[in-house]
């Protein structure tokens, strides 16, 4: 995913947020990993030359400065390591990934590396041809405990290791300082609750000057979708059941869905009829919406666009700070033990903090680890960027959406109920039924 920079002085650039976010694994992979077997990449000879230089190719999936970011720090990688030479020159943007991965396996020609999206990660580690590298991050030169726990889920699945994380980021509320102003309220703090951010959305809406109180996406979906997450963590469910078998959020999926139905009923919630969430906001941006729940990756729109911002955790039911972290992965696969060795090398030199502090501040990364916070440079960045510490300092209490093949499942049909609310045509119980109905379905799959 190609976040946008958090820096001040540029517009962001790479694709949106929606790239950054949709649900993955739409495709089966069953037949891609039955075809693909270890080493029948690209390349001859193991992908060792005539001069003993092992060639590892990347699918980076980056566009304009996440692509400038990452071929910088390709070049100083085979400056720095003779024996090994990184292409990054192949692959597509992050978006169409799953489809080129799929497509890829199938015929047996796969990169070494690929930028592949959290959310797929399950269904792509299907392949047999997936290197695990549990050993690699668990007792390598990266200390595994330092990354932040929702890095550390992002890439796990059944206990094992199965891609290195890429890019971290996390949810909170940017708020318009002067329609608060406007409207006589005070900026909320860390800590205020979600009955609080509803009677706020109410009070900053003003129909007649068109201005909402927030904003939504409301096309189902994972934009839609994961908006919904730290409300029904916070309120003690989850999204599978221990027993693997049912939702794991039947009673608080419909709790967070009655807050959702709030806004809608009070008309204070704008509700963006697109897929990547651009026209809320560019709504938020032209000065028209009091609060958007969003990422890091937005400030540089919202600076540019010269709003007088305020950021602030989100809201809470339980009265504990709870949100989410979308994190990607670079996922390896088997060309043969000299190049997995050289792509374990590269992954693992990407995610150390020297390299990781980088990438964060020029590719719109939150930190990857706690090593990574505590350099000058970041702090540099936090210092120079309004808002950011409270992103940064949101990844204490941030989840991961958990690496389930059934994930897609639960996430298209969480999504339809969602929208299904938010346009009045469903009560939440109602909408969280059929949700639990076809998502329970999806679960008993086998896989």
């Amino acid at each position: 995913m190609a976040a946008s920079p958090h820096r001040p002085s540029g517009p962001p650039a790479g694709p949106s947020r929606r790239t950054l976010l949709r649900t993955g694994g739409h495709l089966a992979l069953g037949t891609a990993a039955g075809a693909a077997l270890a080493g029948c990449g690209s390349g001859a000879h193991d992908g060792v030359g005539a001069d003993g230089r092992v060639t590892v190719e990347l699918w980076h999936g980056q566009t304009d400065t996440g692509r400038a970011a990452i071929e910088k720090l390709v070049a100083e990688f085979n400056r720095t390591h003779p024996g090994i030479r990184v292409d990054a020159g192949g692959g597509v943007l992050a978006d169409a990934m799953l489809q080129k991965i799929t497509a890829a396996l199938a015929s047996g020609s796969f990169p070494d590396i690929a930028y592949v999206f959290g959310s797929d990660l399950a269904s792509v580690a299907r392949s047999p041809s997936v290197v695990d590298l549990t050993d690699t991050f668990h007792d390598g030169p990266v200390p595994w405990k330092s990354f932040w726990a929702p890095a550390r889920a992002a890439v796990t699945l059944n206990g094992q290791v199965r891609a290195a994380p890429a890019l971290l980021d996390a949810l909170a509320v940017v708020c318009n300082k002067k329609l608060f102003r406007d409207a006589g309220l005070p900026l909320p703090e860390a800590g205020w609750s979600w009955d609080e951010f509803v009677a706020t959305a109410r009070k900053l809406t003003d129909a007649g000057r068109g201005v909402f109180g927030t904003g939504w996406p409301g096309v189902g979906d994972e934009d839609t979708v994961w908006r919904l997450w730290p409300m029904i963590w916070d309120l003690g469910g989850d999204v599978v059941s221990e027993d693997g078998k049912h939702i794991g959020f039947a009673d608080t999926g419909a709790r967070a869905l009655e807050t959702v139905a709030a806004l809608a009923r009070d008309k204070s919630v704008y509700i963006d009829p697109k897929p990547g969430s651009e026209q809320m906001y560019q709504v938020f941006d032209s000065g028209r919406m009091g609060m958007v729940p969003t990422g890091p990756w937005q400030l540089p729109d919202i600076r540019q666009a010269k709003i007088d911002y305020h950021v602030v955790p989100l809201p809470t039911y339980s009265g504990k700070q709870m949100t989410i972290s979308g994190p990607d992965t670079w996922t390896v696969f088997d060309n043969g033990p000299a190049r997995v060795r050289a792509a374990r090398t590269f992954v693992t030199w990407l995610s150390r903090p020297a390299q990781d502090v980088r990438w964060d501040v020029n590719a719109g990364s939150l930190p990857l680890s706690r090593s990574t916070e505590a350099l000058p440079a970041w702090r540099a960045q936090e210092k120079h960027t309004e808002g950011l510490h409270v992103f940064t300092a949101a990844l204490e209490s941030a989840r991961a959406r958990p690496v389930h093949p059934a994930y897609p499942q639960i996430s298209q049909a969480l999504g339809q109920a969602i929208v299904s609310v938010l346009l009045g045509r469903s009560s939440p119980a109602k909408a969280l039924r059929t949700c639990a109905d076809e998502a329970n379905a999806a679960l008993l799959i086998p896989r």
